[in-house]
């Protein structure tokens, strides 16, 4: 599973929320489906840049991941090492384009038994519990320090 921050949270939900509120959404576009939204929040490029990238190489999603290479100068490639700069690992992104992350299923509850991998409001529903999970790991690991009613508010 990822590794939880607030950029990739952001990002995560950023990109729910413009799916969910009507920008271009197809499944089959390298930048317009599930990692390609995601993508577009985590890198500089926009969605025909990203689908440009990714047909300089062969396969969706799945087998640009599989065949990534991190010292490759493919576009691509750098647009995957981009992602996992972010905190994702290769399977997060795998993941998310089939929306199959067991344990994202698990924590939507019912929701999560019957998804559709391009099925808008599934990827919405999908990111959007996902970000969630990732923010209850983020703040299950903040430690506080035991004596905090001794600590002074730091004005910035």
């Amino acid at each position: 599973m990822a590794r939880p921050n607030i950029k990739l949270i952001k990002a995560i939900r950023t990109a729910a929320k413009k799916i969910q509120e009507g920008t271009h959404y197809q499944w089959g576009h390298m930048g317009g489906c599930n990692c390609g939204h995601l993508a577009q929040e985590l890198t500089p490029y926009s969605k025909r840049e990203i689908h440009e990238y990714a047909m300089r190489k062969s396969g969706d999603w799945t087998d640009q991941v599989e065949d990534y290479c991190s010292i490759s100068s493919m576009p691509m490639d750098e647009i995957i090492s981009s992602m996992m700069d972010s905190g994702l690992e290769r399977n997060d992104m795998i993941d998310l384009e089939r929306l199959k992350n067991q344990e994202v299923r698990r924590f939507m509850g019912e929701r999560g038994i019957k998804l559709h991998h391009n099925s808008k409001e599934d990827v919405v529903d999908y990111m959007k519990a996902w970000a969630d999970l990732l923010e209850e790991k983020l703040l299950a690991d903040i430690q506080l320090p035991e004596n905090i009613e001794n600590y002074e508010a730091i004005d910035g």
